[in-house]
């Protein structure tokens, strides 16, 4: 069976990919050997934030008082929250389904391998194999999983990835987090919300450890606050598992201390799904466990190319998708731009939640730049002292010379819904002077960005 276009995976990259395929009015086919909306939709961004949201319907209801008002009986029911979890991601699975057929995508069920020729076998649950031609190309989409460290093997009962985090028989009373990038830190910040005693262990000097530091170190601040022991400059040397619970051997500055716990969560970043798909079959190049593509996505092999987060680049899901418009419009004779790498947003879903794009104050400084900084926090903000989230705060970094705007960073109350406004005041290049000039509106957390850019250029009102 011939078409123009078929997609190997169904996550925000393939199915973004394949209805875009599809809009470009190429005929198109998407394989998936598990649920539409893959990792993401099931397993990943989504079900997560209706975890987290839960968290933080606890947490007011806990808080109430500060509010002025009284209740009485709050508990958290460990096992309504994820049944609510997953039924989000089903619910949003099925839609996927839904925009599928609206855009007359075919969904080919089973595990995909690909071959020479622009083909790619299908083999589904009965273990019949059926072949397929993309006369266009091949856009391998096929994701990451959880990374697994040699002296941190999970077992999917003991120690667990984020698969594994979010469909727990039961709630732990004791659990370690092993890395604080975006993964660990929420599921941290969930469990201790609901009365789980947490501790991060994080091998970098700061948590959140890609982020300007003075955001990691309001993050740590923050999380301490809310109870979360948190170890820094340490590692995870082993976990005995042959008791009833977990001791695990952490090294850090001091020495080695031993923590006993029911769960160990690995969170220490993920590795590419490119194992047995058929790469070196084709002669593929791969690099560092991912495979190497040009600005438009094309592999070395002409008529096969790959996205997300089987490519070099951030591991987002919003990459992903544009990544995936990109290459297909190529492929559809378009011109589209390159993506720009520089000007990708990242946002961690905690609480305070935190927000970035573009450069760090240092590593503005050690590309050079003569910079402005400007600092507002939400603790002199209306709005969020009428929220009562006055912790954290905008930081803008500014290039001296030109005013253009280098990079945005955020810490606070739905910050992950402000980040848009630097990642457009960037691509559209306007200068610091001219976002001072842009009326925000009062009163609102979004008011602290055009205050930062006021700081940076000694201008700022309300501070």
């Amino acid at each position: 069976m011939n078409y123009d276009i078929i997609v190997l995976g169904s996550g925000p990259g393939g199915y973004v990919t394949a209805i875009r395929a599809s809009q470009l009015g190429l005929k198109t086919a998407i394989i998936e050997r598990e649920s539409l909306g893959g990792i993401c939709l099931n397993w990943g961004c989504i079900p997560t934030k209706a975890l987290l949201k839960s968290a933080n319907v606890f947490e007011y209801l806990s808080h109430a008082e500060d509010y002025g008002i009284k209740v009485k009986g709050g508990e958290a029911d460990f096992g309504a929250m994820i049944k609510r979890s997953r039924g989000v991601a089903d619910g949003m699975s099925n839609g996927i389904q839904f925009l599928m057929k609206k855009n007359k995508i075919d969904v080919l069920k089973g595990t995909g391998k690909i071959l020479a020729g622009k083909k790619v076998e299908v083999t589904d649950e009965k273990g019949e194999k059926q072949t397929y031609t993309a006369d266009k190309g091949l856009i391998i989409a096929t994701g990451a999983r959880s990374r697994q460290l040699p002296n941190l093997p999970q077992d999917g009962k003991k120690v667990i990835g984020y698969r594994e985090a979010m469909t727990l028989d039961k709630q732990p009373k004791k659990m370690v987090v092993v890395g604080s990038g975006a993964i660990g830190v929420e599921f941290a910040y969930f469990y201790n919300a609901i009365g789980t005693e947490v501790t991060i262990v994080e091998f970098m000097p700061n948590v959140v450890p890609v982020e300007d530091i003075d955001v990691s170190k309001q993050l740590e601040k923050s999380l301490k606050k809310q109870g979360i022991k948190i170890m820094t400059e340490s590692s995870v040397e082993n976990v005995d598992t042959s008791g009833s619970g977990c001791k695990v051997t952490v090294k850090t500055a001091k020495g080695e201390e031993t923590i006993e716990c029911d769960v160990v969560l690995s969170a220490v970043g993920i590795e590419a799904n490119i194992e047995n798909i058929g790469l070196e079959d084709v002669g593929i190049a791969t690099d560092r466990g991912r495979i190497l593509v040009n600005d438009y996505y094309q592999t070395n092999m002409p008529g096969y190319y790959a996205i997300g987060d089987c490519v070099p680049g951030p591991a987002l899901a919003h990459v992903a998708s544009a990544e995936g418009i990109i290459c297909v419009e190529k492929i559809a004779g378009h011109h589209p731009e390159p993506m720009d790498y520089n000007n990708i947003p990242g946002c961690t879903y905690c609480s305070p939640e935190v927000a970035s794009v573009g450069y760090t104050e240092k590593a503005a400084k050690e590309a050079g730049y003569d910079i402005k900084v400007g600092k507002f926090p939400f603790s002199a903000s209306g709005k969020a002292s009428a929220a009562g989230a006055k912790d954290g705060f905008v930081k803008l970094i500014f290039d001296a010379k030109y005013g253009e705007l280098l990079g945005g960073h955020m810490i606070g109350l739905n910050v992950t819904e402000m980040i848009a406004e630097i990642v457009a005041i960037r691509k559209l290049e306007v200068t610091g002077e001219e976002l001072i000039k842009t009326v925000h509106p009062h009163p609102t957390m979004s008011e602290a960005v055009m205050e930062a850019a006021a700081a940076a250029y000694g201008e700022v009102i309300h501070l």
